[in-house]
């Protein structure tokens, strides 16, 4: 049965790896954002996410990383509808903080 919040699951293994970073979490994070269906809303899916690994550490990596997700989506608006427009914010500020 494919997981419509993390079809890859990469969000999922990334807590599953022992000693992950920071950056490691924020790669995964893109990766996983690049593959967001177009039409989700990629801020509620990340709200999902954390609400299925509310029981994992709150200073895990991907928690944080999870979490800086939904702080940052502040990025520049364009033509296209909301969900394009969440998307492509999302999209943007992950880019954006992956590369910093």
């Amino acid at each position: 049965m494919k997981d419509e919040l993390d079809p890859k699951g990469l969000i999922q293994e990334a807590y599953r790896i022992e000693g992950i970073s920071a950056p490691e979490c924020r790669s995964i994070f893109l990766d996983w954002a690049l593959g967001v269906p177009l039409g989700a809303d990629p801020r509620e899916t990340v709200r999902a996410l954390l609400a299925r690994h509310a029981g994992e550490p709150a200073d895990h990596p991907m928690t944080l990383t999870l979490r800086a997700a939904l702080e940052e989506g502040s990025g520049p608006r364009r033509r296209g509808g909301r969900a394009r427009a969440a998307a492509s914010s999302l999209l943007i500020a992950s880019i954006a903080w992956v590369t910093r």
